[in-house]
């Protein structure tokens, strides 16, 4: 297999920082290619338009949700318990492309809402496999929840320390709700 230009690589990881960072009005061509430290045309040759990067961003996303998909079936501790411990900010590539991805759907991207609800779609589908189609969603909550709060208290990036206390409360409400 080809191996991808370095330089598409940071074009990408540019529009995906921008993104976090500043949001979809100001990851523009020129501030990309600016962050990328590539020249406008540089960029041009690897993404016509800021449409084809969202595009290789969700496919982006749709690799790392896959793999993310396939270690929550297989967790011994259970689909719901792992979903929940995953659902702390740790600056993974995961991470950071799903919240670039959120930045999109903000301002109603289209094919970006499409795949974030087929996604909410598939963890729902393995944590009703794991606690019941009525608590699915309750615990698809608490992930949510617990990763946006911890996202609004810090922001991506820096520690708080009630997390792990958290992580912890959610896990006994979760055998609460499986008991």
């Amino acid at each position: 297999m080809a191996r991808k230009p370095v330089a598409r690589e940071a074009v990408l990881d540019a529009f995906e920082s921008l993104l976090i960072e500043e949001g979809e009005r100001a990851a523009t061509l020129d501030a990309v290619a600016r962050l990328a430290g590539v020249s406008k045309g540089g960029l041009l040759y690897h993404f016509p338009n800021k449409e084809a990067m969202i595009s290789v961003l969700l496919e982006r996303l749709d690799r790392l949700l896959a793999e993310d998909l396939v270690a929550m079936a297989a967790a011994p501790e259970g689909a719901a318990a792992f979903f929940i411990k995953s659902s702390v900010w740790a600056d993974t590539p995961l991470d950071r492309v799903f919240v670039a991805a959120t930045r999109l759907a903000e301002v109603a991207h289209q094919e970006t809402l499409r795949r974030m609800a087929a996604v909410q779609a598939a963890w729902l589908e393995l944590l009703a496999a794991d606690v019941g189609p009525v608590m699915a969603k309750p615990v698809l909550y608490m992930g949510d929840g617990l990763y946006f709060n911890a996202m609004l208290a810090r922001g991506p990036g820096g520690a708080l320390a009630e997390v792990d206390t958290d992580v912890e409360s959610l896990l006994v409400a979760l055998e609460r709700l499986r008991g």
